[in-house]
């Protein structure tokens, strides 16, 4: 009799569907600085309509569930989407990165042997840059793999420039690393931000070049939605600050993501 028991691992993936793909492109958007690249990829699948194909469980994941606005739970989870175009595209969103180090690796090893088996050459990792202070046009900064993709992707008016010793912390990061000795290149596309709060209009920078590079056509409406409420939001947080009553009225100020 056939074993149905589902037993979460470090990396425990739960497939829906195998799509077949052709080489997809993947693009990785988890939540970060700004949660720029978490907006960019939920607008990216929403505004395609991509088809979600997996389920990504972790040990390393905090140990909760959400409750949904029907009052159903949800287990944390990452999420696998795809979408057949003129070019395929996997695309992994979701609730958490890995707690740990060695969750981060792990993670990360697992998604790049799935999207290997589809002969994945090519990863777009997105993310903001945090620079403290309020961005009103962000710039969109660029980290390549190789030399070669900077000449190609300049054009897009992506940013590429020394940032001093500086690294690019968790998946965005480790999926274009560990990518190279798997035969793949990669960027990382990151948004400035003042990373103090979700920022929907680096999202929709970042999207916008990517978006671009793919030949996508997409809309925004949503995003700009979202960037309003964010600022009405700041706002209402600095009369606060300004009449002192921010700790009284915290509780009043929703949290986008």
């Amino acid at each position: 009799m056939e074993d149905k028991t589902l037993r979460i691992d470090e990396a425990t993936i739960v497939f829906s569907e195998k799509p077949e793909l052709t080489e997809p492109v993947l693009i990785e958007g988890l939540p970060g600085v700004g949660n720029v690249g978490k907006l960019a990829a939920e607008h990216l699948i929403d505004e395609i309509g991509a088809t979600k194909f997996a389920d990504i469980y972790s040990t390393d994941f905090p140990p909760q569930v959400f409750v949904r606005d029907d009052g159903t739970i949800k287990l944390a989870r990452n999420e696998l989407y795809y979408w057949k175009g003129p070019v395929d595209l996997v695309i992994l969103t979701g609730d958490y990165q890995g707690l740990s180090t060695r969750g981060q690796y792990v993670l990360v090893q697992s998604i790049l042997q799935l999207v290997q088996e589809y002969g994945t050459r090519r990863i777009y990792t997105l993310g903001g840059y945090g620079v403290g202070v309020e961005v009103d046009e962000p710039t969109v900064t660029g980290a390549a793999t190789h030399p070669e993709l900077i000449e190609e992707l300049e054009e897009y008016g992506i940013v590429f420039k020394d940032k001093g010793g500086g690294g690019i912390v968790g998946a965005s990061g480790l999926l274009l690393g560990i990518g190279t000795m798997m035969d793949m290149e990669g960027v990382c596309l990151m948004g400035e931000t003042s990373g103090y709060m979700v920022d929907p209009g680096s999202a929709r920078a970042v999207l916008e070049i990517l978006a671009s590079i793919l030949d996508v056509d997409i809309g925004y409406a949503k995003l700009e939605e979202k960037a309003e409420e964010i600022s009405k939001i700041a706002q209402r947080i600095k009369q606060l600050e300004q009449s002192g009553g921010a700790d009284e009225e915290a509780g009043d100020l929703h949290y986008i993501g």
